[in-house]
């Protein structure tokens, strides 16, 4: 993939999505946190007590530590970012949510037990992503929406 092609693609985004939380967001999010922490206290379920902490510890931390600026390249071999790249055999489809301002992402499905990828197109035509990765990927057209944890997650701005 170190090959320039004239017809790759390339741009940055960030690495998350920085949200503007509020001092009643910390305060709400305290409270169900605190909440499910005693609930599993109780349940002696310590196993999800250790993933409310270390899931608010995560959360804190994005908060005071900016993201990190990820370049994204399509190319004739595949997709890749600042040190991974995915070759095109490895990629099942590709779908585009586009409902701007609040939504404007490309998706991968991947073959085999690996997540789905979600990549911001930010200022990106979205015609010219369905371009370039036509020759190569299945687009899924029966997925017009944004994933339910995308939403959620953009919505209680985790």
């Amino acid at each position: 993939m170190d090959q320039p092609n004239p017809n790759s693609l390339t741009w940055s985004f960030p690495e998350y999505p920085q949200h503007e939380r509020s001092r009643r967001w910390f305060i709400v999010a305290c409270v169900i946190a605190g909440g499910m922490f005693i609930f599993s206290l109780f349940a002696a379920n310590f196993l999800f007590a250790g993933i409310i902490v270390f899931t608010a510890l995560i959360i804190a931390l994005q908060h005071y530590r900016p993201p990190l600026m990820v370049t994204f390249q399509i190319t004739q071999d595949g997709i890749a970012t600042d040190n991974h790249s995915i070759p095109w055999k490895d990629i099942k489809s590709f779908w585009l949510v586009y409902e701007p301002p609040a939504i404007k992402n490309l998706y991968f499905e991947f073959k085999g037990v690996r997540p789905r990828l979600r990549v911001p197109l930010l200022d990106q035509n979205p015609l010219n992503m369905r371009e370039a990765l036509i020759p190569y990927l299945n687009e899924d057209l029966e997925k017009e929406d944004e994933p339910l944890s995308d939403a959620l997650g953009r919505v209680f701005k985790l």
